[in-house]
């Protein structure tokens, strides 16, 4: 039983967390390889490697994923101080780290470090595919950087093999992820890149992307379904998610044979974001003015918020009344008594047609 013990204590020497041994990096030229800053790790890894998200069989474990920031060129090497040795322990052999990732994500990376820096001149040569929908620039750390929006599909030539590479940042950044079936040509991606100088040269770097299922509505319509969305680390907090999602509404917007806009299951994250964006939309809406909002939720905010903003009726009342409280004075004890009587109204039903229901059964 000891001897149990001792062999178990000394097995968890060689475990380690995958969130901290996974260092994923975009790299635009040779010199962010040795740029620790550049780096950033994943927020999921239990998808590959297991509920809890730990590797074994390896002292300070240091696996690196590098993309190049634009083409997506992969390079996938590791390194450890130690490497458990079977003989000490059974014959338990340490996870084969590289087999597991490769195919899980269904890449083909390169093992030579030097290899893959030889790739990087050619970086500026990619020309992103699809249709420029969008650009602008924001300010960060007193620098002025521009980004652009492309709307494609994998009809584009060579953006097929460019969205095998892209979309295996899902799985370690979007919860209970899937790779969609790209055959299916209702599927619509937008893109967004940093366009930058390296070098003195026009240089493109993936940013983040969203991908948009164009479901039929009836009798004559269609009902894009935002499917994914992601920004990549290095570009969050910047305000680039809202700028990417109303580049897809305005895109739709324009549409006449789109109903409205929905989203698949999205994160809480994603809640937020688009709220923010459609209550930035809607503050425009006469029927969603100040005034209006007081009067409590109507069929006229339901209609102009569809009709002009392809938002569906119950994100519709949602936004409503996030803009009603904030029109309203707290410190006014009735407005403030009618907003959370409103609120309540709307709670209830769910719980008025149940009875209803039940009372119709007997």
């Amino acid at each position: 039983m000891a001897e149990l013990s001792l062999m178990r204590s000394a097995m968890e020497q060689y475990v380690c967390s995958a969130n901290e041994a996974i260092s994923l990096k975009l790299v635009k030229n040779k010199s962010d390889i040795d740029d620790d800053s550049v780096g950033f790790n994943p927020e999921y890894t239990h998808q590959i490697f297991g509920q809890n998200e730990n590797i074994f069989g390896y002292k300070d474990l240091k696996v690196q994923l590098y993309y190049s920031a634009a083409k997506l060129n992969l390079y996938l090497g590791k390194s450890c101080t130690e490497k458990v040795d079977p003989a000490r322990f059974d014959g338990v052999k340490a996870d084969d780290v590289t087999r597991m990732i490769i195919e899980k994500l269904g890449i083909y990376p390169m093992d030579s470090l030097d290899q893959f820096v030889n790739t990087l001149p050619n970086e500026s040569s990619f020309v992103p595919s699809g249709t420029l929908l969008h650009s602008f620039t924001i300010h960060k750390d007193g620098k002025e950087r521009r980004y652009e929006i492309y709307k494609t599909d994998i009809s584009m030539q060579g953006f097929r093999q460019y969205h095998e590479k892209l979309q295996t940042f899902l799985w370690w950044f979007i919860d209970a992820v899937s790779y969609i079936d790209v055959d299916d040509d209702r599927w619509q991606f937008y893109l967004l890149f940093e366009k930058c100088v390296i070098d003195g040269t026009s240089q493109y770097s993936i940013a983040g992307y969203c991908t948009v299922y164009k479901y039929y509505a009836y009798p004559n319509k269609i009902r894009p379904r935002i499917s994914q969305m992601l920004i990549l680390p290095p570009y969050q907090r910047q305000g680039l998610g809202a700028q990417l999602l109303e580049t897809i509404y305005i895109d739709y917007r324009q549409d006449l044979d789109v109903l409205d806009i929905t989203v698949e299951d999205p994160s809480e994250d994603f809640i937020r974001l688009r709220d923010f964006v459609d209550c930035k939309a809607c503050l425009h809406l006469s029927s969603f003015a100040p005034e209006q909002l007081y009067q409590g939720f109507d069929d006229e905010m339901v209609t102009e918020a569809q009709e002009k903003l392809k938002i569906n009726k119950k994100q519709a009342r949602r936004i409503y009344e996030i803009l009603r409280l904030r029109v309203t004075d707290e410190s006014n004890k009735e407005l403030y008594r009618q907003y959370r009587l409103d609120v309540k109204k709307r709670l209830n039903i769910p719980y008025q047609v149940k009875v209803m229901r039940n009372a119709c059964h007997k």
